[in-house]
C-alpha cells in the first residue's frame, strides 16, 4: 500500500454533487405519478464503483473480510448484499459496488488486507452510474433495446453480463426478480435514459430521481 498513491475523490458536502443523469432528470423527467405506466427508471447515483483484479485465490479471502459478500467465481455471476454488490467481469476481473461514500475506505482497507500480493484497484466511481428498471413491462423495454437473451430462464437473478445495448455497451445485471440495472458510462447516460424513455413510452414509463424524487414529477 506505501507504494500507491491513492486519494479521496468524493467532494466535500459543502459542495453540491450532480450525478451522471441530474440534467436529464430534472429536464426531461416523467410523472412518478402518472396512471397506466408499466415501467419505472430510476438513477442509484452516487454509488462507489471499484475495479478489483487479481486472481480468485488472491482476492477470496480479502474481499469477503472488507466488503463482506463473497467474490462470485463463476463466469456472468452477481453477489448482492443490500446495496452492495460483487460483479463477475473476467477471469481476473470484478465490479464492486458500495453505498455512496463507502468506496475510498474500502480500497483503503483492501489494500493493506491484500499486502503485498499481486492485484489492482481502481476507483471508477465518477465515470459510472447505474439505472435501475421496474414494472411489468421492463423486460420487453429490454428486449428491445439489446441482442442479449434476458428471458429468465436465460438470466435468472444473480446473472450479470457486459452487452451490446442500443448503440453502445453496458453491463446487465439482474440483482433480484423485480429489479434489472445497467451499469452505463458517464459519457452515454443521457443518451440512454432518453433511449429507454423512447422504448418504454408505448408501455407507459416512469422516472424517479435519486436526489430529489420530488422535482421530477410533473
Amino acid at each position: 500500500m506505501s507504494k500507491v498513491a491513492i486519494f479521496e475523490q468524493r467532494a466535500p458536502d459543502t459542495i453540491a454533487a450532480e450525478s451522471p443523469l441530474h440534467y436529464s432528470l430534472h429536464r426531461h423527467a416523467v410523472s412518478a405519478h402518472k396512471e397506466g405506466a408499466s415501467v419505472v427508471m430510476a438513477e442509484r447515483a452516487f454509488l462507489g464503483h471499484l475495479i478489483v483484479r487479481g486472481t480468485a485465490d488472491v482476492l477470496r479471502a480479502a474481499v469477503k473480510e472488507v466488503v463482506g459478500i463473497a467474490l462470485p467465481e463463476t463466469a456472468c455471476g452477481l453477489n448482492v448484499d443490500g446495496e452492495k454488490s460483487i460483479q463477475w467481469l473476467s477471469p481476473d476481473e470484478w465490479l464492486v459496488i458500495l453505498p455512496p461514500g463507502e468506496e475510498f475506505a474500502t480500497e483503503k482497507a483492501l489494500r493493506v488486507a491484500l499486502g503485498e500480493a499481486t492485484y489492482a484497484i481502481v476507483n471508477v466511481s465518477g465515470g459510472q452510474t447505474v439505472l435501475a428498471l421496474s414494472g411489468p413491462s421492463a423486460h420487453e423495454v429490454l428486449m428491445k433495446s439489446t441482442p442479449c437473451d434476458v428471458h429468465p430462464h436465460a438470466f435468472p437473478v444473480g446473472r450479470g453480463v457486459s452487452t451490446v445495448f442500443a448503440k453502445t455497451t453496458v453491463l446487465l445485471r439482474r440483482p433480484d426478480a423485480e429489479h434489472w440495472e445497467l451499469v452505463i458510462r458517464r459519457s452515454f447516460a443521457d443518451y440512454l435514459y432518453r433511449w429507454l424513455l423512447d422504448a418504454g413510452e408505448e408501455y407507459g414509463i416512469t422516472t424517479k430521481h435519486a436526489e430529489n424524487e420530488d422535482n421530477n414529477n410533473e
